[in-house]
């Protein structure tokens, strides 16, 4: 099946508890947790040093508040983006959170992750 066959109702049981992850592992900084679930590709494709690097230096980062709120799906190829508007506990304002997410040997794996 495609991940984009789904419903928003089982997308929303796979993608939240994802999202929620991301962020407790974020802001615990604990790197190995934060990348459990992704793609072979992102991980291939990574910075290493430059992640850890924004890990260590990234307010925003390490600050990501778990009161968010999703916005919505959009459905392209093979893939979902999962969109989310996030605050921080210490900055003011939102950000975006964005997850994409698609089959990777059967399993279903984050394709990229950003909060801008």
């Amino acid at each position: 099946m495609n991940i984009i066959e789904r419903t928003d109702e089982e997308l929303l049981e796979i993608a939240l508890p994802m999202w929620d992850d991301l962020v407790t592992y974020s802001n615990k900084g604990n790197y190995a947790k934060f990348i459990l679930n992704f793609s072979y590709d992102l991980l291939h494709g990574l910075n290493e040093v430059e992640l850890g690097n924004q890990f260590a230096k990234s307010e925003l980062t390490r600050s990501l508040s778990s009161d968010y709120d999703f916005l919505g799906f959009i459905r392209r190829g093979e893939h979902v983006t999962c969109l989310f508007r996030v605050r921080s506990t210490k900055k003011a304002g939102e950000w975006l959170g964005r997850m994409v997410i698609g089959y990777e040997r059967g399993e279903v794996k984050i394709f990229a992750a950003s909060v801008f």
